[in-house]
């Protein structure tokens, strides 16, 4: 069974009703399209107004002027450009010129995007944007004023090592006095060497105990400084006036972590233990037997070996805890509403696409638009001039034909003799014409 074949006539006329039936719509839509991208135009403009008035320091009349203008130059570059767009690209059928074209429509896109989107981002998002970047800001001064402080603390740490090796020196002293060290009970030149460090170090232990509570003062204040600027963040009024109060409490706050920086003790620590072993003043042996005296310089000498192996510990502690990565350097720096956005906009997507797309959106209406106008030609094409006549045009034709027709008879009849009608019409002048009655019996 073979199926039957299309009627190219039948399929040309449904093209051709789908042409007539889209060009009605087309031009029904027209009459309102040039209205809606004049309202898209003036609204990118608007928030463009904004945008721009958020950049401007001054707000005097010239400021505003010049907001105005820009704002309005936005607005017509992009009802022009669109509407040229709109026009014209429907109307070319090369593939060469549709290239052309779309080139043309990508960097007028990216100029709008550029002159335009992101000012209107910056009016839909531009506090909201100032807004995270001091909470940004103040996860930044959070993590340093915590790092200085675990670095203060660390060297606080040290007071511990300081305080075993003065303790040692102690005890050791006390076996001198009662004369299990050396031999020698009393308070001779070995005890005193060991009294002497252990003095030193008992100054040191001293010094570093009075930092702490520094220490612990600049945390609490830098916490309470911290926790102002967090409120600051999400207060309500306008964001300006709070970022010139978040930017006074920054200052504060970054002079506290360069005092808990000064309050590491771990340099001071590294230096009491060069000394430690370098400076030590030997007393006269003041032993009364020649070997009472040999073994005062034996137990000395051994005391300066265990004093420099405990310097040497003390040292090494101290260079590592100067060697703990330093809490980051942060510095607050104000933005723009508009620098902002650009600053965080992956935050801020939601905003930069509807930003975006009120300026874009045409271009979607003008590939609607090609595609109406490519189909309105295809199902034009190969069709007849008779098949693609409305009646309007037929008329129209109609009494061009006879007016071409009249107007060659005029030239070529002489001009003596009458038309069939004059002639007739003189010869019975008084006949009664009758009605036509459609019957020839």
């Amino acid at each position: 069974m073979t199926r039957p074949t299309p009627d190219p006539d039948r399929s040309g006329g449904r093209d051709l009703r789908m042409a007539r039936e889209l060009e009605g719509h087309v031009t029904w839509l027209g009459t309102f399209s040039g209205t809606a991208l004049g309202v898209l135009s003036v609204a990118s403009g608007i928030y463009t107004y904004l945008g721009v008035s958020s950049l401007l320091d001054d707000n005097g009349a010239m400021s505003v002027f010049a907001a105005i203008a820009y704002s309005v130059a936005v607005s017509v570059g992009i009802f022009v450009f669109w509407s040229y767009l709109l026009r014209l690209f429907p109307a070319v059928r090369t593939a060469q010129a549709r290239v052309a074209l779309l080139g043309a429509m990508g960097l007028g896109s990216v100029a709008i995007i550029a002159m335009s989107s992101w000012l209107n981002a910056a009016a839909l998002a531009g506090s909201a944007a100032v807004e995270q970047h001091l909470a940004k800001t103040v996860q930044d001064y959070q993590t340093s004023l915590e790092r200085a402080h675990e670095v203060a603390l660390t060297g606080q740490a040290l007071e511990r090592d300081v305080a075993r090796v003065r303790q040692s020196f102690e005890d050791l002293s006390e076996q001198e006095a009662t004369g299990d060290l050396s031999g020698l009970a009393g308070r001779g030149a070995v005890f005193r060497v060991l009294r002497q460090k252990a003095a030193e170090l008992s100054a040191l232990e001293a010094q570093i105990a009075s930092q702490t509570p520094r220490v612990n003062d600049a945390f609490s204040e830098g916490n309470a400084i911290l926790s102002r600027m967090r409120a600051l963040t999400v207060e309500q009024g306008p964001v300006e006036a709070r970022s010139v109060e978040f930017s006074e409490a920054a200052v504060r706050l970054q002079g506290l972590i360069t005092q808990m920086r000064q309050l590491t003790v771990a340099p001071l620590v590294e230096r009491a233990a060069q000394d430690l072993a370098a400076s030590v003043v030997l007393p006269e042996l003041d032993s009364r037997s020649a070997e009472g005296r040999n073994d005062q310089a034996a137990t000395i000498k051994s005391v300066l070996e265990v004093l420099g192996q405990r310097a040497a510990t003390l040292e090494r502690a101290a260079q590592e805890v100067s060697a703990l990565p330093a809490a980051p350097e942060v510095t607050y720096t104000p933005v723009s509403s508009a620098d902002a956005v650009i600053l965080y906009a992956r935050n801020f997507i939601p905003s930069w696409a509807g930003a975006i797309a009120i300026d874009l959106l045409p271009a979607v209406l003008v590939f609607i638009l090609a595609i109406t106008q490519s189909a309105i030609r295809q199902g034009r094409d190969g069709a007849s001039v008779e098949d693609t006549m409305t009646l309007s045009e037929l008329r129209a034709a109609l009494r061009a034909a006879r007016d071409v027709d009249l107007a060659f008879d005029a030239e070529h009849l002489p001009e003596t003799r009458k038309p069939p009608e004059a002639e007739s019409a003189k010869e019975t002048p008084s006949a009664e014409v009758k009605p036509f009655s459609g019957s020839t019996g």
